[in-house]
Formats: C-alpha cells, structure tokens, sequence
C-alpha cells in the first residue's frame, strides 16, 4: 500500500476536497501524528451493494490506512434493520434474514480495499458488526445505560428528523432511534478498540456526532469526526446516477463494464475533482492529468486513467482488462471476435439490444433500422452509402444484403455501428 506521512494526511485529504466538516483539526492533526490511531465508518446493508457514495467512504479508510493508521470497517447488521432516516419518507424494514445475507455481501465488497493480513500488526483492520453487541441488548439496558445520555431537543434538530417532523407521514420512533444506535457503536468500539476516529459523509453528520456526544457524556473524553462533502456532477446533479439508475459496486447489479464507461464518460469539468476524490495516485500524478485535459482535452487521457484505476481497483486487472478491450473492440480498434461472450453481452447492454428471430436472413438496412441507430429505411441506405454503417466492424457496402448465420459472434449477436461512435447490439432469440 501506498504509504502517507503521518503528518501530511490531512494536507492531502484538504488538496482532494475530502474534508466537508470535522471537529478541531488541529486536535485530529495532533492525534493522527501521534498514532496510530484507530478509527471507523459503518456501511449499512439496506441493499445487496455498496455503490459509489459509499466508496468515498471506504477508499478513506484505506487513504488512513496507508497513513499508519488502524481502520475498523463495520457493517451494521443492527443498524441495516433500523435504517437510517431519509428526508422524504419511512424505510422499508427488510427481513432479518435478507439483511443478514447483506451484511455478508457488503463485508466481501469492503474487504480487498484495506489490510486484514496482520503483517503490519498495529496497523490490521478488522471487519466488525454491530448486530454483535445490539442483539442481546434489553430495552431496559438500552434506555438505562445509553437512552439517558441524549437529549431530545438535540435529536430532533438533526436535519433528516427535522424535515420528516415537517412532513405529512412525520417520523416513526424506529428511525427517530437510529441516532441512538450509531451512537452507541461509536461508544462500543471507544471501549474495545480505543477507536477514536469516525470518518463518514456530510450527510451523516448528525449522527456522528450522536457518537461524540455519547462518549463524551459516558466516558468523559473528547474524540473526533471528519465528514466528506456529498459528491455531486458539475450539473450539480447526484453523483454516481445514470439513466439506468445508481452505479454499484457488485458486478451483478452495475457491469464492470458499464462501470468502466462511467468514468470515461465523464465531462472534463469533473474528471480532475473525481480524481481527487477517487483516485490513489499521489498528487502530482493527478497534476500532470489536469494538465493533460487543459492542453489536450480531446485525448481524454485522464478519464481513462481514472476508468482503468477505479475498475481495476473494484473489479480486479483481469476483468478490467476485459472492459477495455470490450470498449475498444465496439469501436472497431480491437478485435470483436476475442471478447467472451459474457463481456460483449454486458458491453451491448448499455449500447442497447435489437431482439431478432434468426428465422431468416436480415438486411443491413433491417439491422440499422431496428437497432434504432437510424430512424427510417431511406436514412439507413444514405449511412451504407456514404460508407458510415458497419456489422461486426465490417463496413457495409450493399444496403440489402443479408447477414448469414455464420456472421453471429458466439452463434447469436451481432455488434452493427453508425459512424465512430453509435453502437447497437443484436441477439438472436429471447
């Protein structure tokens, strides 16, 4: 792992804008140069995937890791029950046994960003579930020993309990609690681990400093919190949404390969800030790229540093070895017939995909038209013509021939393209 002075790690995360709100910095800074220090954020399983909010969070566990210090990953299998309130309306409670099943596939997701491996002893994470010490929690016990040291007033001021209290359904007590229980493992981990450090989103401040004023009021000590800014587009638009929804991190939900495209189609607005933020490279790496989109913005370099760098830190070399030559292979820059089925059929899925029956041979002109790369017959012939249409990256000179059978990669698609960039799929059968 890369390592970070001690001394410089909260210089580097100010330079990548990862510092939204924390208590006294100097305090932290004191601290963190003292070390090692150990600290924590929580990961709640209220999906089967983390997603790219939630990477800021752990590749700040790892940034504090590489910097000498001892990172504690929790994953809530108490708190994925509860959920944490939104600003809009009640959580769905899912069942113990489906968030259960979470909590194992978040900590798989969390687990190749950070050192487990023990061969630096003081510096080893671990994975921990706050379901270990809620689950034999009376009421009784939770009221007596933690309920006593919140104050109501301060609850309700937390922005998401505010604007629920404003609203028609309001807020049932099950989230008004959450606050509580997040608190409560701060105070846990204080007590088991010395865990000092909370990192989490600015969103969550207010929970954070539910944990603060927790151990302050139980065990009379001061203990930080840093939150990361709330990342958004240049539209300012959410961060991490495309047309087909939120990007996750598991491969079954977002394809490595529409993961890899995220990235490279981002704007250059954005590209050097989601470096910053994303990116493992030291800063004058991410300089030299800013440099590189100032004077040659149409090279595009840093998006596919970037592209390359996040999926092959969340989907390993091999696969992203796939995506790219699945992306250089759609636009005729690499061979079609070397990609494995699994890649091309993932890769055209975010092209889209034309459904055919193969029951008889389609024209060239059938393909662009049902394909929807071209919106008539007339405009399909005019893109053969002016030699602008491709099958396979074959280009296309007879608008009506027929593609045979033989044609189809892997027995049952087809990749038809109309100029350099507008791709389309076709797949024989259901």
């Amino acid at each position: 792992m890369t390592q970070i002075s001690d001394a410089h790690v909260l210089d580097d995360f100010a330079w990548r804008g990862l510092v939204a709100v924390s208590t006294d910095l100097d305090a932290l800074r004191e601290a963190l140069n003292a070390g090692p220090v150990t600290y924590y954020c929580g990961f709640d399983p209220t999906a089967p995937s983390l997603h790219l909010g939630n990477l800021v969070q752990i590749l700040t566990l790892r940034r504090l890791q590489d910097a000498g210090h001892r990172p504690l990953a929790l994953v809530g299998g108490a708190t994925g029950l509860i959920g944490d309130p939104k600003d809009t309306a009640e959580r769905k409670l899912n069942d113990p046994h489906v968030v259960g099943a979470w909590v194992e596939r978040i900590k798989r997701q969390v687990e190749p960003f950070l050192d487990f491996s023990g061969e630096r002893a003081e510096h080893a994470a671990i994975m921990v579930n706050n379901l270990d010490w809620t689950a034999k929690l009376s009421a009784i016990d939770l009221l007596r020993d933690v309920g006593k040291h919140f104050r109501v007033n301060k609850m309700l001021a937390k922005d998401a309990v505010s604007a629920r209290l404003s609203s028609d359904e309001g807020i049932s007590y099950t989230e008004f609690s959450y606050q509580i229980l997040q608190g409560m493992d701060f105070l846990e981990l204080y007590r088991r681990y010395g865990c000092t450090l909370q990192t989490g989103g600015s969103d969550q401040w207010g929970n954070l400093t539910a944990g603060l004023d927790l151990i302050h009021r139980a065990e009379g000590v001061s203990v930080h919190a840093m939150a990361t800014p709330l990342i958004t587009k240049a539209d300012g638009s959410k961060f991490g949404k495309t047309e087909s929804g939120t990007v996750w991190l598991d491969p079954d939900m977002t394809s490595p390969y529409a993961f890899y495209q995220f990235w490279i189609n981002a704007d250059d607005e954005s590209v050097i800030s989601y470096l910053k933020i994303f990116s493992l490279r030291p800063r004058p790496e991410i300089e030299a790229l800013a440099a590189a989109v100032a004077e040659r913005p149409a090279a595009r370099e840093a998006q596919r540093e970037l592209a390359i760098e996040l999926t092959t830190l969340v989907h390993g070399a091999m696969e992203c070895d796939r995506v790219v030559a699945a992306s250089a292979a759609l636009f005729g820059r690499a061979e079609l017939a070397d990609l494995d089925e699994a890649t091309l059929a993932a890769a055209l899925a975010e092209t889209g995909v034309a459904v055919v029956t193969g029951d008889s041979p389609l024209s060239v002109v059938e393909l662009l038209v049902a394909t929807g790369l071209v919106d008539s017959k007339s405009a399909a012939r005019r893109a053969v013509a002016e030699g602008g249409a491709y099958v396979n990256n074959v280009k296309a000179t007879d608008p009506e021939a027929g593609i045979e059978p033989s044609a189809f990669l892997h027995g049952r698609w087809l990749v038809v393209r109309r100029g350099k960039r507008s791709v389309a799929g076709v797949r024989v059968g259901g």
